[in-house]
C-alpha cells in the first residue's frame, strides 16, 4: 500500500499529485478486507480479551479465519433474504462477532450499528427509520440487558424478518437464529449471492447527532468507507504485523475505522480490549500490562480515557513498543496533553472527525510538528476549509487565515446526506461540501483549530448528545416555561450536560423535582443532566431565540468559581467572568485578590493545578 510520511501540509499536497483512483487498491469493504488478509493470511487479525482481568487469555483469529467468518456471515444474511439495499441492525458489545457482522453484512446488504446502551424506545426509532429487516443482538448474559431490549422492540419493527442471537441458541418458532450455532455451516470461500459490489452502493447507516426522538442516520457508501480506510492507513505510523488496541465502541465510526478497517487494510493486529472496552475498570487498571503483553504500537482514545490512565502507574511495565496514541472525539486540554505525555513518554496525535465524513478529517502530523490544542492538518484527498456562510448556511467566501468561520469538508469519504432529507437543510454551503456545524480557524501552516460549535452538540467523553434529547422532555413537564441544555466543562469527560429552566409562577417546581421527572423520559443515560438550574430569565437573542453562548458562559463560571474555592486562604476574593474570544472561543477571566503573604507564583501554580484539566482557556489577573 502507498504511504506518506506527513510532517506538514506540503507532504499531503505532494502525495495527492497521484490521483486517488490510481492508488486505491479496492473500492468496496469486502475487497478491502480480502486485500489486507492476502498480505499475511496466517498472521493474527484479532486478539479478543475476555475481560480486563483475563488479559492473558486472548482468543486469537487469523486473517484467513477473519475472511472466512465474514464470508460465512454474508452468506447467512443472504440465506435470510438480505440483498443490496436491505438493512441489518446490530446491538452488540465489543466482540469479534461485531466485525463479522459489520463487514459480512455490508457484503450482503446495509449494516446499521446501534449503541446498545440506548433505551429501547430510541433503538426502536432508529430501527424503524433504517427499515431493519434483520436484528443481531447479544443473547442473555450476566450484567447485560441487550437481549431484553431486542425482544422489547421486535413487534414494533414491521420489516423484521429474523433476529440473530449472538452467544445464544436458536429458537426457530420465535424466528430466532443462534449465530454461533449456525454460521459455521455456511460457505467460507465465496459469496453465494455472486454479488458484484458497486462502489456507490450504500454500505452502512450510522446514527449521529445524539439521540432525539428523530435520530439522524448517515449513510456511507462502500467507496466512502474504502477510501477512508486507505486515507487513514496511508498517513498513519502503523505497519503490517504491528498491534493496535481497540477499546472504543464498535457501533461508532472511530472504533470500526481507526481500530477496524484501517489496520485490516494492511494486515495489522487488532487487540479488542474486552466486551466493555475502556468502560471496563479492569482494562484501565491493567492497561499498561496489556500494552507490554501484546507489544502494542498505538491505540485510539478520547480525553476521558487518557484522564483515567493518568491514575494508573506505569512502574514495572515495558512500554517501549508504544509509539503514539490517537486522541479525538472531544477537545483535549493542553494540561492533560502535557501530563499524559510526561506520565507515559508517549506521543499524542490529536485529530478530528465526524460520522458524516466517515471518520477522520484531520490529524496532527505523525512525523512533524504537533500544535497542542489544534486538530492538525487534513488527510490526503480530503479537503477541510473554513467558510463564511449566511444565515441559511450558504457559502459567502473562504475565511482569511486565522479568521473564525464554519469548518466545512469535502472528499471521497464525505457522505451525500442524511437518510431523512429534512436533516440536510443548511448543511451544504456549496456543491460537494458539508458544513460540520463546528466553528474554527485555519492558521498559516494549514493546521485547523476548533473554537466552538454552531450545532450546540454536547460532547460527553467523545459521545454526542443532542440538546433536544434533554429539552423536549423538560418542555413536557407542566410548569416549565422555557428550557435549554448546554455542556458545562468537565475535567474527565470534557463536557457534561446541564439544563437551565424558566418556570411558571406558582408551579412548585424545584431542581430536584424537575430532575426526577426528566430522568424518566430521557432515552439515553448519558444525556441525563448533571444539574438543573432554575433561573428568572433565559437569555434571548434580539429575534427571540435562546442565546446558548450566555448559558455556556454561565456554566463555565459556576464550575470555575466552585473549583477555585480550593484556593482557600491564598485568596481574599475571586471573580470569574467568561466571554468569547475572536481566536480561542470561550475564555474565562479570573480576577484574584491575593491574601496577605500569598505570592503570585504560588497562586498561579495552584490555579493551574485546579483548572489544568479543563479544555476552556482561562487568564489569571491578580489585583
Amino acid at each position: 500500500m502507498d504511504r506518506v510520511k506527513i510532517s506538514r501540509l506540503a507532504d499531503v499536497e505532494e502525495f495527492e499529485r497521484v490521483p486517488l483512483n490510481q492508488r486505491l487498491p479496492f473500492t468496496n469493504t469486502y475487497d478491502m478486507i480480502k486485500h489486507g488478509a492476502a498480505m499475511a493470511p496466517q498472521s493474527p487479525a484479532i486478539s479478543f480479551l475476555p475481560s480486563g482481568d483475563r488479559y492473558t487469555e486472548p482468543v486469537k483469529i487469523s486473517y484467513s479465519e477473519l475472511v472466512a467468518q465474514i464470508t460465512r456471515t454474508a452468506n447467512l444474511f443472504h440465506d435470510l433474504g438480505v440483498a443490496p439495499g436491505k438493512v441489518i441492525s446490530y446491538l452488540l458489545p465489543n466482540l469479534p462477532q461485531c466485525h463479522f457482522v459489520l463487514w459480512g453484512g455490508e457484503a450482503a446488504g446495509i449494516v446499521n450499528p446501534i449503541n446498545p446502551l440506548l433505551e429501547p424506545s430510541t433503538i426502536r426509532d432508529i430501527c424503524q427509520r433504517a427499515g431493519t429487516e434483520v436484528l443481531v443482538a447479544l443473547g442473555e448474559a450476566p450484567g447485560s440487558d441487550i437481549w431484553d431490549k431486542a425482544l422489547a422492540i421486535r413487534k414494533n419493527l414491521p420489516n423484521l424478518r429474523a433476529i440473530i442471537r449472538v452467544m445464544g441458541p436458536s429458537d426457530e418458532k420465535e424466528g430466532v437464529y443462534g449465530y454461533d450455532e449456525i454460521v459455521g455451516g455456511y460457505n467460507p470461500d465465496t459469496l453465494d449471492s455472486k454479488r458484484e459490489i458497486d462502489p456507490n452502493d450504500t454500505a452502512s447507516l450510522f446514527h449521529t447527532g445524539g439521540t432525539t426522538g428523530t435520530p439522524k442516520l448517515a449513510p456511507h457508501t462502500h467507496f466512502n468507507e474504502a477510501a477512508m480506510a486507505f486515507m487513514v492507513a496511508a498517513s498513519n505510523d502503523l505497519y503490517t504485523g504491528e498491534t493496535i488496541m481497540s477499546g472504543l465502541p464498535l457501533f461508532h465510526v472511530n472504533g470500526t475505522t481507526v481500530t477496524g478497517s484501517m489496520p485490516f487494510t494492511m494486515a495489522a493486529h487488532v487487540v479488542i480490549l474486552g466486551p466493555r472496552g475502556y468502560r471496563d475498570p479492569a482494562i484501565i487498571k491493567n492497561f499498561y500490562k496489556i500494552v507490554e503483553q501484546c507489544r502494542a504500537v498505538t491505540f485510539s482514545s478520547v480525553p476521558t480515557v487518557l484522564s483515567a490512565l493518568l491514575d494508573v502507574s506505569t512502574e514495572g511495565a515495558d512500554l517501549s513498543s508504544l509509539r503514539y496514541a490517537v486522541c479525538g472525539a472531544a477537545p483535549l486540554s493542553v494540561e492533560l496533553f502535557r501530563r499524559f505525555e510526561e506520565h507515559t513518554g508517549l506521543k499524542i496525535l490529536e485529530g478530528y472527525g465526524l460520522t458524516e465524513g466517515t471518520c477522520v478529517t484531520s490529524l496532527n502530523p505523525p512525523f512533524g510538528p504537533r500544535k497542542v490544542g489544534s486538530i492538525g492538518v487534513r488527510l490526503p484527498y480530503h479537503q477541510a476549509k473554513v467558510f463564511q456562510v449566511d444565515d441559511q448556511g450558504r457559502f459567502v467566501r473562504e475565511a482569511a487565515t486565522d479568521e473564525i468561520g464554519s469548518v466545512c469538508i469535502s472528499g471521497p469519504n464525505v457522505f451525500t446526506g442524511y437518510l431523512d432529507d429534512a436533516h440536510n437543510r443548511g448543511t451544504r454551503p456549496k456543491e460537494g461540501w458539508f458544513n460540520t456545524g463546528d466553528l474554527g480557524r485555519q492558521d498559516a501552516d494549514g493546521y485547523l483549530w476548533l473554537t466552538g460549535r454552531k450545532k450546540d452538540l454536547i460532547i460527553r467523553g467523545g459521545h454526542n448528545i443532542d440538546p433536544s434529547a434533554i429539552e423536549d422532555p423538560l418542555y413536557r413537564i407542566p410548569g416549565v416555561q422555557m428550557a435549554a441544555a448546554v455542556g458545562r466543562p468537565d475535567p474527565h469527560a470534557g463536557e457534561a450536560p446541564v439544563a437551565y429552566v424558566e418556570v411558571q409562577a406558582g408551579a412548585g417546581l424545584t431542581p430536584e423535582v424537575i430532575l426526577e421527572k426528566v430522568k424518566q423520559e430521557i432515552g439515553e443515560r448519558a444525556a441525563i443532566p448533571k444539574e438543573i438550574f432554575i433561573v428568572d430569565r433565559i437569555p434571548l437573542t434580539p429575534v427571540g431565540k435562546i442565546f446558548k453562548p450566555a448559558l455556556r458562559w454561565d456554566s463555565i463560571k459556576r464550575v470555575y468559581e466552585k473549583d477555585l474555592e480550593k484556593l482557600g486562604d491564598l485568596a481574599e476574593s475571586i471573580t470569574v467572568t467568561v466571554n468569547e474570544d475572536k481566536v480561542h472561543g470561550s475564555v474565562a477571566k479570573i480576577t484574584i485578590k491575593p491574601a496577605p503573604g500569598a505570592t503570585v507564583e504560588t497562586i498561579r501554580t495552584k490555579v493551574d493545578e485546579i483548572l489544568g484539566l479543563y479544555t476552556i482557556r482561562y487568564r489569571v489577573e491578580l489585583v
